[in-house]
């Protein structure tokens, strides 16, 4: 039978108070019960009503049911089974997807005359669907509410139903009051009735009308609902632009309207709510209007600028809300319903400026936390660096990352570029600390390393040495001697960086470079670790680096004020405190981090020290410098070129390898020496820390690599060394070389080309490639360019400094494609680079016969190794702070057997 709308009102309204919304009375059938959503919100909002929702549907689930704190609601394949089982209800939820929404409106009408009220959470109905339900809404007296509705809540009845107002616990922020709320926002409407509540003001029913395209239960009936509704003295609405309701909303109590969304004018389609449309006269700065008119004012409502009456106040901020309605039901001769609570002002419980000097509007207090949360922050506050989620790291890296674009390797932001640009010393910062540090951390870090190179009389040159008599390559003889570098080799050290972080932490020690900081405040039980009763000969010349070098460090001060002579591992261990302080206090790396530096110095300085020969080792020097000018005057950056190359560098030298060690930091995490590196930890179980043994994971990167890795293999310099054999060329720096580049390039490209042509005519595809010409990533232009190679080309110029072999390169790749042997000019990439400029730096010794052909293999596979070496040690502090047990390994279903 076709029902006439209530009053003036065209759609049925039977619901002629908020008060009837949502009773204890009301029962409540649920459509799509065990759906995502409302498998998880139908729960809770069944609990706060005390038991409301009698059964659902699923099709297919009959027997089914969902579990609540007051028991099972079954569950039946469609409304009418649920109705033949003995079960009654008056209101409906629909949680079906759009399509199917108004096929369950028409199911619970035509099987249930009992129905009054209808609520569709389904979001961006179709407007004829839209339409339909209106109709039949209308024609059997079915009020209904939304789509895209959160639901409805009645804080005075206790009840909720159709979603999630109120959040997991309805009854923290919907205190019994005096205040209706209206919202077109779901979760707006919760965060609404929160704000109120800080301020003392309760709520009667929360509605939370949706914003579809047709809003079904819209301000006019909102408004009838609340005039008739003796508990609620005032409304709060929350509006968006698109539709007329507002407009036509007649209300006769007071009312706050927070309307929003002025950009959605500049839009051109709808967006977020599917009603906010743009365009027409009804945006936000219309309805805005609306309410000004409404209410009798000229402006819009601030704490700064109050605009109100008696009937209302328009803001555009909610967090305005309260203050409004304070003063618009003030006007009205009311006060609030109970005491205020506080405000939702911004109250940070824990801040970090990273020593940023902030304007006094961002710098906010910290405040004490609510209970329970102020424990748990206080506890918080406590944890020194930070800590990382567990998970998968397989293919995966915190530390490094690739740009596909540019093939330009980052590790902890830093672009490898720019990391050519550091000294070795620096690079060593970035790979464990997450930044390249300061001047101090560099005078810290050569001291540190500089203290492990000699190895004379200790087991891992022996294991090295022994490696490389048997024709071991030099990643074999550089794993031999990590392995006697075990936990065991730097435990001391470990143990007393523990004590030194918790002691100093303890004490609030900020800067560790303050040296004037009261180190009476620092309690250690047993300093005895510390110091010995004898001068430790190794401590005293790391000592007197430190202060020749004018490094500064509040732990290592602490040392020289303790009874005794500090040892060799309490200085290393105050070193490399000093250096995680910073980090560690803002939480860039973790305290395992911190705690594991001493270790990895100690390898660091031992690969470097044994990729040398034994005999390079003596009581007091290293590759002929003397242990005191190693410690108090050389970069390790240089020391590192001596024993790589034995030559004394100049400084474009040592420029140029500078640069190779920051080009060969890292390239990413899926590379093989990575992959080894990583495995190595995944098996020992990062999860557990003690079990985790560092040497293993560079023995893991060191068995990953080969001479052909990180493109400085020797094929680049053998190509090189055969193109400019006969040449003549004695000063591969000198601009006036007087060797004829393009006559050279031509020669090999006219042999090249008849090469290809055997090699195609013979019906073979195998074509070796030009060593350094060419990326599969930089190509298909008319030009190509590596744009790593273009910024150090750049950057050699910047400097004045000249390569003739990277010039032929240049040569090289625009003789191919005058010849016709390539379709474009290919691009010199930056394998060719890293060949260029360490064949640079060897020439003349090899060239004189002072270098044979395999020792230059060797430094070219060496040179890779140094910087790797960090690369990889932050791939295994990485995996070590985040990784999981076995997380490398390959599913089963991935592996495949080949015949």
């Amino acid at each position: 039978m076709y029902k006439q709308g209530v009053g003036d009102f065209k759609y049925f309204v039977g619901t002629s108070s908020l008060a009837q919304v949502a009773t204890r009375e009301d029962r409540v059938c649920v459509l799509n019960i065990l759906g995502g959503e409302s498998s998880d919100v139908t729960p809770v909002g069944h609990v706060y009503s005390g038991g409301n929702v009698v059964f659902g549907t699923a099709p297919g689930k009959r027997g089914h049911v969902l579990e609540t704190a007051l028991g099972a609601v079954p569950v039946y394949n469609n409304v009418l089974e649920g109705i033949n089982a003995g079960h009654r209800f008056n209101c409906g939820v629909i949680y079906l997807p759009p399509a199917a929404a108004r096929d369950g409106v028409a199911e619970l009408i035509r099987v249930n005359p009992e129905l009054k009220k209808i609520f569709i959470v389904t979001e961006k109905l179709a407007v004829h669907d839209s339409r339909e339900i209106r109709a039949m809404g209308q024609a059997n007296g079915v009020d209904i509410f939304g789509g895209n509705s959160l639901g409805v809540a009645d804080a005075w009845n206790q009840v909720r139903i159709g979603g999630a107002l109120g959040g997991d616990h309805p009854e923290e922020a919907l205190r019994k009051g005096s205040i209706a709320i209206f919202s077109n926002s779901g979760n707006f409407t919760t965060t609404i009735a929160t704000y109120l509540r800080m301020a003392g003001w309760g709520t009667t029913t929360s509605i939370s009308s949706g914003k579809d395209v047709y809003v079904h239960f819209a301000a006019p009936e909102f408004a009838f609902a609340l005039s008739n509704d003796a508990r609620s003295k005032a409304a709060v609405l929350y509006v968006e632009p698109g539709g007329y309701y507002e407009l036509d909303a007649n209300f006769t109590k007071p009312v706050v309207a927070c309307v929003v969304g002025r950009w959605k004018s500049k839009l051109t389609r709808s967006v977020g709510h599917a009603g906010a449309m743009a365009g027409g006269a009804d945006d936000a700065l219309s309805k805005e209007g609306w309410f000004m008119e409404k209410f009798g004012v000229d402006g819009i409502f601030t704490p700064e600028h109050p605009v109100f009456s008696a009937k209302g106040a328009l803001v555009t901020n909610i967090a305005h809300i309260p203050a409004a309605l304070t003063a618009v039901m003030g006007e009205n001769a009311c006060r609030p319903d109970f005491a205020s609570e506080g405000n939702l002002a911004l109250k940070p419980w824990f801040g970090a400026s990273h020593g940023l000097d902030l304007p006094a509007n961002l710098d906010l207090p910290v405040v004490e936390a609510t209970a329970p949360y102020n424990e748990r922050v206080a506890a918080l506050n406590q944890q020194i660096g930070a800590v990382s989620p567990r998970q998968t790291m397989k293919d995966a890296s915190g530390a490094s990352q690739m740009d596909a674009k540019t093939q330009v390797t980052s590790l902890y932001g830093v672009s490898m570029l720019d990391a050519a640009q550091y000294p070795l010393e620096a690079n060593v910062s970035l790979a464990l600390l997450h930044e390249p540090g300061g001047e101090n951390d560099r005078r810290l870090i050569n001291v540190a390393i500089g203290a492990g190179l000699n190895l004379h009389g200790h087991p891992a040159l022996a294991a090295a040495q022994a490696a490389r008599d048997a024709g071991n390559a030099p990643n074999t003889v550089l794993a031999a001697a990590a392995s006697i570098l075990g936990p065991r080799s730097q435990g001391q050290a470990r143990q007393i960086a523990r004590i030194l972080i918790d002691a100093f932490a303890a004490a609030g020690m900020n800067d560790a470079l303050d040296e004037s900081f009261d180190t009476g405040l620092i309690a250690i039980d047993d300093p005895g670790l510390f110091v010995g009763a004898d001068p430790d000969a190794h401590a005293q010349a790391m000592l007197a680096g430190l202060r020749a070098r004018g490094a500064k460090s509040v732990f290592v001060h602490y040392l020289q004020t303790l009874p005794g002579h500090p040892t060799a591992d309490a200085v290393l261990a105050a070193i490399t405190t000093t250096l995680a302080w910073g980090p560690l206090m803002r939480k860039r790396v973790s305290r395992l981090t911190a705690e594991s530096l001493p270790w990895w110095m100690r390898l660091f300085g031992a690969l470097i020290g044994a990729s040398v020969q034994a005999d390079q080792h003596q009581p007091g020097s290293f590759c002929g410098i003397a242990t005191t000018e190693i410690l108090q005057q050389r970069p390790i950056s240089e020391v590192a070129f001596v024993a790589l190359l034995g030559l004394s560098p100049q400084p474009a030298d040592l420029f140029a390898f500078q640069v190779l060690v920051g080009l060969l930091l890292s390239n990413g995490p899926g590379t093989i020496s990575a992959q080894g590196a990583k495995g190595a930890v995944s098996s020992d179980g990062p999860e557990d820390p003690e079990r985790v043994q560092l040497n293993k994971g560079l023995i893991g990167f060191l068995t990953h690599t080969g001479y052909t890795h990180g493109g400085n293999g020797y094929e680049g310099i053998a190509f090189l060394i055969e193109q400019f054999r006969d040449s003549g060329l004695v000063d591969p720096g000198d601009p006036n070389h007087g060797v004829d580049l393009k006559a050279l390039a031509l020669k090999y490209v006219e042999a090249y080309a008849r090469y290809k042509s055997n090699k195609k005519n013979a019906g073979s595809l195998d074509i070796q490639k030009i060593p350094g010409v060419n990326h599969p990533v930089f190509k298909d232009k008319p030009v190509n360019h590596d744009p790593r190679e273009v910024f150090i080309r750049d950057l050699m110029a910047e400097r004045q400094e000249y390569n003739v072999f990277h010039e032929f390169y240049g040569t090289l790749v625009q003789t191919l494609f005058d010849a016709g042997v390539s379709r474009n000019v290919y691009c010199v990439n930056v394998d060719a680079v890293i060949a260029a400029l360490l064949l640079k730096m060897l020439w003349r010794p090899y060239r004189n016969g002072e270098y044979s052909g395999a020792a230059l293999e060797t430094a070219a596979f060496t040179i890779f190794l140094y910087p790797r070496m960090l690369g990889c040690a932050a791939e295994v502090d990485d995996h070590m702070n985040r990784g999981r047990n076995m997380d490398t390994r390959t599913p089963a279903s991935q592996c495949q057997f080949v015949a």
